[in-house]
């Protein structure tokens, strides 16, 4: 294989793009199925409630801090700043950071993800759009193939992507320059990053759930912003049930909205959120219909447990990885679920909850019979 490096890279890349996809088919240089451009894929609500700076920014204290450290020494030091990397459940506002990562440095932000970005093409066709300084975020970035992640590690530490053009004894190699941009990825599951892509990461940050007073400040702001009538033991109330997830209380609150507008006089009184919380199968601490019925499932038909993740997704027919990602965290975190090494168990406050009586410990002498 014969070596080709090439010096103008878009120019370059116009010619060569095609030989990087299947016999017969030519790839254009961005598509919209593999860069999303956050104006026209975010949800209208999502665009008017995102703090687009760090001083705008609710919560995630420590995180908060490291960041706006590292953001003004690449000010000072009028350079780019190094790949983050944030890790955490979803709807804690990884992708709100990358934004305003891109808003405190000025410069443009490209979105895609894991998923969408599926052969070595999507790859360069994105990154060889990108200019000096501009913010690449990758959403779910643990779910890039593993073609496209090796692709991805030239562009991460040397700012170059690696391509061969051509088939069998007529393929060479191009080595097409990058601008120096700052990669931001996005993952809720950062154990099934592999080594060589987590550490080309300078900065790594997780994201927890937030606590009750956050939440409220966080409902509070958005319900001035949308123009809601609402009581303070309201926004108390909606911020109780949002399982430390700033965008499960915006939901909530725009569902509460929706309640008072149709069934009351527009207000967001506490009786209005209740009985719209109630509507929604919401409970007191923020557990859905299907956060219940995991609990019950564990308790009824497993005995409390331990029970396999796959045999538990199979009994609820959900897909593992909404359970793992999605149900899971918050079960844990309030206390209900523990995850052995055998499998799930539900705990005593679980029991309570869903109003079963915890098993009692067998006695010794039981348990010697």
């Amino acid at each position: 294989m014969r070596a080709l490096r090439c010096s103008a890279a878009p120019r370059i890349w116009t010619t060569c793009a095609p030989n990087l996809s299947s016999p017969g088919r030519v790839r254009p240089p961005v598509t919209k199925d593999k860069i999303l451009d956050a104006r026209s894929d975010d949800d209208q609500f999502d665009l008017t409630l995102r703090p687009r700076f760090l001083a705008e920014y609710v919560g995630q204290v420590q995180v908060r801090e490291n960041l706006g450290i590292l953001l003004e020494a690449a000010r000072r030091r009028d350079e780019p700043v190094e790949h983050v990397l944030l890790c955490g459940p979803p709807g804690l506002g990884k992708t709100t950071l990358a934004h305003i990562i891109a808003n405190e440095l000025g410069v443009a932000i490209k979105v895609s993800s894991g998923p969408a970005i599926d052969h070595q093409g999507a790859l360069g066709s994105i990154l060889l759009n990108l200019t000096t300084r501009d913010v690449f975020f990758i959403d779910e970035i643990h779910r890039l193939n593993t073609v496209v992640e090796e692709s991805l590690y030239p562009a991460l530490e040397d700012f170059r992507f690696d391509a061969v053009l051509g088939k069998g004894v007529g393929a060479s190699a191009a080595t097409l320059p990058l601008p120096h941009f700052t990669c931001v990825g996005a993952t809720t599951r950062q154990g099934l990053l592999s080594g060589p892509l987590r550490d080309r990461f300078g900065a790594v940050y997780r994201l927890d759930f937030y606590t009750k007073p956050e939440l409220e400040h966080i409902v509070g702001r958005s319900a001035r912003i949308l123009e809601i009538e609402i009581q303070a033991d309201a926004i108390s109330e909606i911020a109780r049930r949002a399982r430390g997830t700033p965008r499960i209380a915006n939901r909530l609150l725009r569902r509460v909205r929706d309640y008072a507008q149709v069934r009351g006089d527009g207000r967001a009184t506490m009786d209005t959120t209740r009985h719209a919380l109630a509507l929604l199968e919401i409970d007191e601490i923020g557990l859905e219909p299907l956060d219940r019925r995991l609990l019950e499932t564990v308790v009824l038909k497993f005995k409390g447990g331990p029970v396999g993740l796959d045999t538990l997704a199979t009994s609820l027919s959900e897909e593992p990885e909404t359970i793992e990602d999605v149900h899971e965290p918050y079960l844990i975190q309030v206390g209900f679920l523990a995850r052995t090494a055998r499998g799930r168990v539900v705990t005593e406050l679980g029991y309570r909850h869903i109003g079963v009586s915890p098993p009692q410990p067998e006695s010794q002498q039981t348990r010697l019979l």
